[in-house]
């Protein structure tokens, strides 16, 4: 039988690959065809040491029916704020998020390729992956991408999700570090932070932090963390009221799923920390 598409456009036959029955892995796939264009398929020469923007302080706080994660908005580029509005935190699937620290170009590939792995999964198997699957999948990208870590190019995520599965789903909300290695760490005690600012934002989410409060109370939480982070480290950015720029909040729940908090709600939140902290 003719394959449709080289009968409809004769020139734009498919190579045997994309035909070929294989793995469920995109990242498989695309290291079996097209190595160079994964992230950890660029080689740096030996004890070289690339300068380039990071991304800085990402939040995560579990809350009454759901989980929350949020960025805040600059990157730094060694002693220079190289942006001060970049988006860290990203939607990866229905009921997934993750938040991105460390050298800003190679994470958001990497987050781009998982949210495709996950989308390219659903469709072969016609299920969505596990909460673990899902967590395990990133560490994988993330060790691939170890030589370029010991080069200086660290990538460190953060990972929240909400588990469709869970015996109680007021406590679905899940959040998973890692580090360089591509080490896996679920945080049980409903709240984590990685990144430049993180120890004043985990420092402040001690105090803050309220399992029974909902998703309004833990952005709340969220953006008073990095706002004590912002307020100690200079690669952190705080809310900027002047430029209108405010951190990246994403909420999953059951209901809606993974969902990013509206400019205008964000900004609310945001203003009411900035006029708590007026002198």
């Amino acid at each position: 039988m003719e394959n449709s598409s080289s009968g409809r456009y004769p020139s734009a036959s498919l190579p045997p690959a994309y035909l070929t029955p294989g793995s469920s892995s995109f990242t498989d796939f695309l290291r079996a065809q097209a190595p160079e264009l994964l992230p950890s398929g660029r080689k740096l020469p030996e004890g070289s040491h690339v300068q380039a923007p990071h991304g800085t302080t990402i939040v995560a706080v579990t809350f009454k029916g759901g989980v929350l994660i949020a960025g805040d908005r600059r990157a730094t580029m060694g002693n220079v704020i190289a942006q001060r509005d970049m988006k860290k935190v990203f939607v990866t699937d229905d009921y997934s998020a993750v938040g991105i620290a460390g050298t800003a170009g190679i994470a958001i590939e990497i987050v781009r390729l998982f949210a495709v792995e996950l989308r390219h999964y659903e469709k072969i198997e016609g299920v969505s992956l596990s909460i673990d699957g899902k967590a395990n999948r990133l560490a994988a990208m993330i060790r691939g991408n170890l030589d370029a870590a010991m080069a200086g190019l660290a990538v460190v995520p953060l990972f929240a999700g909400f588990d469709t599965e869970a015996p109680d789903p007021d406590r679905a909300g899940r959040i998973v570090s890692y580090d360089v290695t591509g080490g896996r760490y679920e945080e049980n005690q409903g709240y984590q932070a990685v990144g430049s600012g993180s120890l004043f934002a985990k420092s402040a989410l001690k105090k803050l932090y309220d399992p029974d409060a909902d998703a309004d109370g833990a952005a709340r939480a969220a953006v008073e963390a990095l706002y004590d982070a912002a307020d100690d480290d200079t690669a952190t950015g705080g809310p900027d009221t002047v430029r209108r720029i405010y951190p990246v909040i994403v909420t999953i729940t059951a209901a809606e799923g993974a969902v990013p908090l509206s400019e205008e709600r964000t900004a609310a939140v945001a203003e009411a920390v900035v006029e708590g902290r007026r002198v």
